[in-house]
């Protein structure tokens, strides 16, 4: 039974999967794609476009492909590396799927219907609420114990489906192995500062692709007029104080921001703006950080988008790898679950099946 022990160097080994949906937007950046990049100098980086995902709500088929190419063109300009991480579709690799199922029968439904995603999402689809919205946390589980992976870099709003996933590991280690760490228990890795971006019209609203405001958004691709045409109409607070407080969940926005651009605490912003005219210059501030921090993505990101072939190629590559290393894991889940055929040792070993 392979288990996971360290990697090679003491590198961890690193995995998230985001939806190909929506046009990626600071939220995105700062709370999961910037942690994306940096993972390749700390460990095994392994990240997976999502489309299974992306079924679960209503959808278009052509417009998911070429989402599909927006986005593994994106984190290619944002700075990931094929050479030193593993890109792919998730979809190109089977046993994400059978290991759902697996980890669906060790799972409650109570609390799968508790969940707040698909609860809010529910009571949005008047159409059809698929058994698929339901067992998304599951997949989302199997995404990442399939690789046996250690740290999950996620934004806030992911923290409820890391814990069960983190529950349903324990779960199926305790029934089946043991105690043994068979399926590796992930610990989450949340930013912290950037982990949460609220819509610049809506501060007390997260900044999303749906249902969130046009001009509350900043998207990753947005020209620089765009970008500073939204930061000087961001909404702001009574007062001049340029502070965070509960009362001032607009400048609080714009603080945490300018945080995440430069890379450096709130209260060094807040430090640094102390004895700035209004907020209007911190607006100013804000606007030429992003400007300057989303410039080079933006400028890499047309060339790479426009060969669809070579898209085409990482990510086969990268399922290539990810094939690798999951379907080592599928086998001994199955072996341990008793699914399938036992897995037997080579010819003249006395002990002909492996436990």
């Amino acid at each position: 039974m392979a288990e996971s022990s360290g990697r090679a160097g003491g590198a961890r080994r690193i995995f998230s999967g985001i939806q190909p949906t929506g046009s990626k937007h600071l939220g995105n950046y700062f709370g999961a794609i910037r942690q994306y990049v940096a993972a390749q100098e700390e460990g095994e980086a392994i990240f997976c476009i999502v489309d299974l995902h992306a079924l679960t709500v209503p959808y278009d088929p052509l417009r998911l492909r070429s989402s599909l190419y927006d986005l593994a063109a994106l984190l290619l300009a944002a700075g990931l590396e094929p050479q030193r991480c593993i890109l792919f579709r998730q979809s190109d690799v089977p046993e994400h799927s059978e290991l759902t199922w697996l980890l669906a029968c060790l799972t409650e439904l109570g609390r799968l219907q508790r969940m707040h995603q698909f609860r809010d999402k529910s009571l949005t689809q008047r159409e059809l609420v698929s058994a698929g919205l339901l067992l998304y946390p599951v997949l989302q589980a199997a995404d990442v114990l399939a690789y046996r992976a250690e740290v999950v870099p996620v934004g806030e709003d992911q923290r409820e489906h890391l814990e069960l996933m983190r529950d349903v590991a324990r779960r199926f280690n305790a029934r089946f192995a043991g105690g043994r760490q068979a399926l590796v228990v992930p610990e989450h890795r949340i930013p912290a500062v950037g982990a949460r971006i609220m819509d610049l019209q809506e501060p007390t609203r997260k900044m999303t692709t749906t249902g969130g405001s046009e001009e509350g958004t900043i998207y990753l691709l947005d020209c620089e007029s765009a970008i500073a045409k939204k930061v000087r109409r961001a909404v702001t607070d009574s007062g001049h104080e340029i502070t965070r407080a509960p009362d001032k969940p607009g400048v609080s926005n714009l603080i945490e921001i300018l945080a995440a651009a430069r890379s450096c605490s709130s209260e060094e912003i807040e430090a640094q703006m102390a004895s700035a005219r209004g907020y209007g210059e911190l607006k100013e501030a804000v606007a030429a950080a992003l400007c300057e921090l989303l410039e080079p993505i933006r400028e890499r990101y047309g060339p790479l988008r426009s060969d669809e072939d070579a898209l085409e190629e990482i990510l086969a590559q990268g399922a290539a790898k990810a094939r690798a290393i999951a379907s080592e894991t599928l086998a001994d889940v199955r072996a341990l679950m008793g699914v399938g055929a036992p897995k037997r040792r080579p010819s003249g070993d006395p002990a002909t099946v492996a436990q």
